[in-house]
């Protein structure tokens, strides 16, 4: 290599020259397929239409092998949709705003993990419609705050939030307090989401007004709401002698994260 002889630029065929009617010392333009990319970038009706075909190719390539797998979501042992209460609380949930503030996403990362707990699974909001995974953290994540916290601090929290954390910015929620919930529409309630894939079935629909009362009477017959929801919680949730929306909101964050065992858990390797 030491005594390779290096061809002058003036002296090499394959380098434009001055007056050849090129640019001097280019060389020269090839005339392969890729090359002619300049046809694609000077015709805006060409380059939308190559456009659009490879998105479809894509997208194909993407979308079509689901039509082939009966779930894509894996099902994990204790995943169960929400009791009739617990729904009116995810509706309180969404209509005061709370997932603004509030993620329901722990991702598989260590501060994550050790901060909230276990990363979340697809399989723990398979019937949430819509998801609550959020995209901010004003407040902490949510996830995993079943049983984290008494009834009585929810209570007191969303009266007056800086009460207990004081460098809270959340505003206070006192009036979920006064404000009386009925069971009148949640059986068309699970309907529509029966109607969305939530497995509510008709026995389940049928007796949601009953099991939606029963829910907050610990002295009452709530075998069958336990059947039919497992490790469903049972009891006067605001410690008002009327069934309130606080009663169901904090239902619904007492049991978040917990329906999964997560120390027999094991995550299916095929996935």
């Amino acid at each position: 290599m030491a005594n390779e002889k290096i061809t002058p630029s003036d002296q090499d065929p394959n380098v434009v020259k001055p007056g050849d009617g090129g640019i001097p010392n280019e060389l020269p333009h090839h005339t392969k397929l890729i090359d002619k990319h300049a046809i694609l970038e000077k015709n805006a009706t060409l380059l939308l239409v190559a456009s659009f075909l490879v998105v479809t190719i894509g997208g194909i390539v993407e979308i079509a092998p689901l039509f082939w797998l009966e779930n894509t979501v894996e099902e994990v042992e204790g995943v169960r949709p929400y009791s009739p209460l617990e729904l009116a609380g995810r509706d309180i949930y969404i209509r005061e705003g709370c997932y603004v503030c509030h993620s329901q996403m722990i991702r598989p990362m260590r501060d994550e993990v050790e901060r909230y707990g276990h990363y979340s699974l697809a399989a723990e909001s398979m019937y949430d419609h819509p998801f609550q995974w959020g995209s901010k953290r004003t407040g902490p994540d949510l996830a995993r705050v079943g049983g984290r916290y008494s009834d009585e601090w929810h209570v007191d929290h969303f009266i007056d939030p800086q009460s207990v954390v004081p460098e809270s910015v959340m505003p206070k929620y006192d009036y979920l307090l006064r404000a009386p919930i009925t069971a009148e529409f949640i059986d068309e309630v699970m309907a529509t989401h029966r109607f969305v894939g939530v497995p509510y079935t008709d026995e389940m629909i049928e007796v949601a007004q009953a099991d939606f009362n029963v829910q907050v009477d610990p002295f009452g017959d709530y075998d069958g709401l336990l059947e039919r929801y497992p490790g469903a919680q049972v009891r006067n949730f605001d410690g008002q002698p009327e069934l309130t929306e606080m009663d169901a909101l904090i239902a619904y964050l007492q049991m978040l994260g917990t329906t999964v065992d997560f120390s027999t858990f094991v995550a299916d390797a095929s996935r």
